[in-house]
């Protein structure tokens, strides 16, 4: 007799987990013979030398595993998104693999993070989108592989990110009776948790850019179908990214008024000022996780429950999150340790 359908949906995330895990370990005696380490330095917050790419086990089991809910019956994209989700994956990947063994230039990366994100729009627009939406699409989708990499700075923070906002979009699809995305964000969340083993305090790896970039954009491109389908959706699923937002985007705000070169190497967020006045990884991991479970997971179920009043609590969690951002940044300025 052959596996019923909720066997295989519980099966497929299953495998995901073992082969992420699989390929993380075989990833850092990889690292090591290819020389592929992060060295402790002024702009980084690590203090002893550590291999990277260890996100290729969360790219590697997504693109393998991917087409068994994207395709199997009963799948509910159109061919070409899921062709153009699996395909904008894997160019996204691509770059930040080859980036993590050589420096990439910044224009053909963004070239090519944007010829992902147009490929998923146009495959949207092909499904009925209006096509005025795909410069903005564009821009929240090259912003998301960015930011992500931008908060990729200290062990285990974007991993334990990325099962929090793919549980959460697990949720929504569910709710929603999208079983196909609901399976995808179960296949992403389950590999981010094999990563995750490997990359907690202390590190044995870090994710690199072919993790990072690949989690920023399957976290934008199940937004976008989501959204795509209930237009309220969009402020639970801001929600669930509150605190990353907030980091990079109020960082980023005032690295440009400051005059600085805003796209160059810093420690300047949130979570690496706390390392650098005495907090732990694990602490400040701690924190934004707690955080997310007591702050964003709350509103998040708000703006749901709200739907199309949900912009409210989606406020409130940014206004919350800005809050508590600007009070920590302060004492961060200020002599002496700070408590978290």
């Amino acid at each position: 007799m052959g596996m019923d359908v909720p066997g295989l949906a519980l099966l497929i995330p299953l495998l995901s987990f073992l082969l992420s895990m699989l390929i993380v370990w075989a990833a850092i005696g990889y690292a090591h013979r290819r020389g592929m380490l992060d060295q402790p330095g002024q702009r980084r917050s690590h203090t002893t030398p550590t291999p990277r790419g260890g996100g290729i086990g969360i790219v590697v089991a997504a693109l393998v595993l991917l087409p068994a809910c994207l395709i199997v019956p009963p799948a509910q994209l159109p061919p070409a998104e899921a062709a153009a989700l699996w395909l904008g994956l894997a160019m996204v990947a691509a770059t930040g693999w080859w980036d993590d063994h050589r420096p990439l230039p910044v224009v053909p990366r963004l070239a090519v993070q944007s010829l992902a994100v147009l490929g998923m729009g146009a495959a949207m627009v092909g499904s009925g989108m209006p096509v005025l939406w795909l410069p903005l699409l564009l821009l929240a989708g090259v912003g998301s592989i960015n930011l992500h990499n931008f908060m990729d700075g200290i062990d285990g923070l974007l991993a334990q990110q990325a099962l929090f906002v793919f549980a959460g979009t697990a949720a929504l699809a569910a709710d929603q009776s999208a079983w196909t995305l609901a399976d995808t964000s179960l296949v992403l969340m389950l590999a981010c948790l094999g990563f995750w083993l490997f990359n907690r305090p202390p590190a044995r790896i870090f994710m690199g850019d072919v993790g990072s970039g690949a989690v920023g954009f399957m976290v934008f491109a199940l937004a976008a179908l989501l959204w795509r389908d209930r237009a309220a959706l969009i402020w639970p699923l801001a929600t669930l990214s509150a605190s990353f937002i907030t980091d990079a985007g109020l960082t980023l705000s005032v690295r440009i008024w400051r005059g600085r070169r805003w796209y160059s190497a810093h420690r300047e967020h949130l979570y690496q000022w706390l390392v650098r006045k005495g907090a732990t990884h694990r602490q400040v991991g701690i924190g934004y996780a707690a955080w997310n479970l007591v702050v964003c997971a709350p509103l998040a179920a708000l703006a749901w429950r709200e739907s199309g009043n949900g912009w409210w609590p989606c406020l409130a969690a940014y206004g919350l999150t800005a809050a508590a951002w600007t009070r920590l940044k302060r004492r961060c300025l200020r002599r002496g340790p700070v408590r978290i």
